[in-house]
């Protein structure tokens, strides 16, 4: 039962512990993190936004875990002509996917590749946007501790990630109030228990006093919660 295939909405489909963000996932996906994500867009407009205060002419851009690029395209614009402007995606259905997006005119490197393989140049500003979350528990420390080591001093790092509850009672509250907000946006019970299983070992998630752990581990002393929508938190930290 639980190793069928089944449907998770947006006519994508996967199997108990099988998410993945490959395959016909990158045609789909814009369309589904958004009906998915509190607040998503809002995310990148925050993001867009915040930008300004960390790009210079000669500065470097990462964004990790890039999905179809529309997160860097939109920065690069808002900041143009400054800066270079890197987009990592372990999936090259995506990064096929951000590339036929990319304007000719702007400065937009998508590279191929994990995070833990690829070797970071200096930058001023790094973003992962709901994408640590599915790296694995036991390199989590691993790769923050490099994304600290690769900005320079007063650059940021911009961490959004879904978070578990303080404890039992905010977990289940969260939980269920989420599965309202995505039975809101279209989705069905089916639906929404078929991507939970389909989740299961891939996504995990830390709480909010964990995520911030990992960063003082890291380095990072100046940390602070920029959006908060139920279980789905964004932090600025600065170097």
């Amino acid at each position: 039962m639980y190793n069928k295939i089944k449907t998770v909405g947006d006519k994508i489909k996967t199997k108990s512990g099988s998410w993945t963000f490959g395959g016909k996932v990158a045609q789909k996906f814009q369309n589904h993190v958004e009906r998915s994500v509190p607040m998503y867009r809002e995310g990148h407009n925050l993001i867009e936004d915040l930008s300004e205060y960390f790009i210079t002419k000669n500065s470097v851009v990462y964004d990790i875990g890039c999905s179809t690029g529309l997160l860097l395209q939109k920065i690069a614009k808002r900041n143009k002509p400054k800066g270079q402007y890197f987009g990592i995606d372990c999936e090259p259905k995506m990064i096929a996917q951000a590339k036929k997006k990319k304007s000719k005119t702007e400065n937009i490197t998508y590279i191929c590749g994990s995070i833990e393989q690829k070797k970071l140049k200096k930058a001023d500003l790094i973003i992962a946007y709901y994408t640590i979350q599915f790296i694995r528990p036991r390199v989590r420390q691993q790769i923050i501790d490099k994304i600290y080591q690769a900005l320079n001093w007063g650059g940021a790092f911009l961490m959004f990630e879904k978070v578990r509850g303080a404890d039992a009672r905010f977990q289940d509250i969260f939980t269920t109030l989420y599965n309202e907000f995505k039975l809101r946006n279209g989705y069905s019970e089916e639906a929404i228990i078929n991507k939970s299983l389909s989740l299961k070992g891939v996504l995990e998630p830390f709480s909010t006093q964990g995520n911030v752990d990992l960063l003082k581990r890291a380095g990072f002393k100046d940390i602070n919660t920029i959006q908060k929508a139920l279980c789905f938190e964004g932090f600025l930290a600065i170097k």
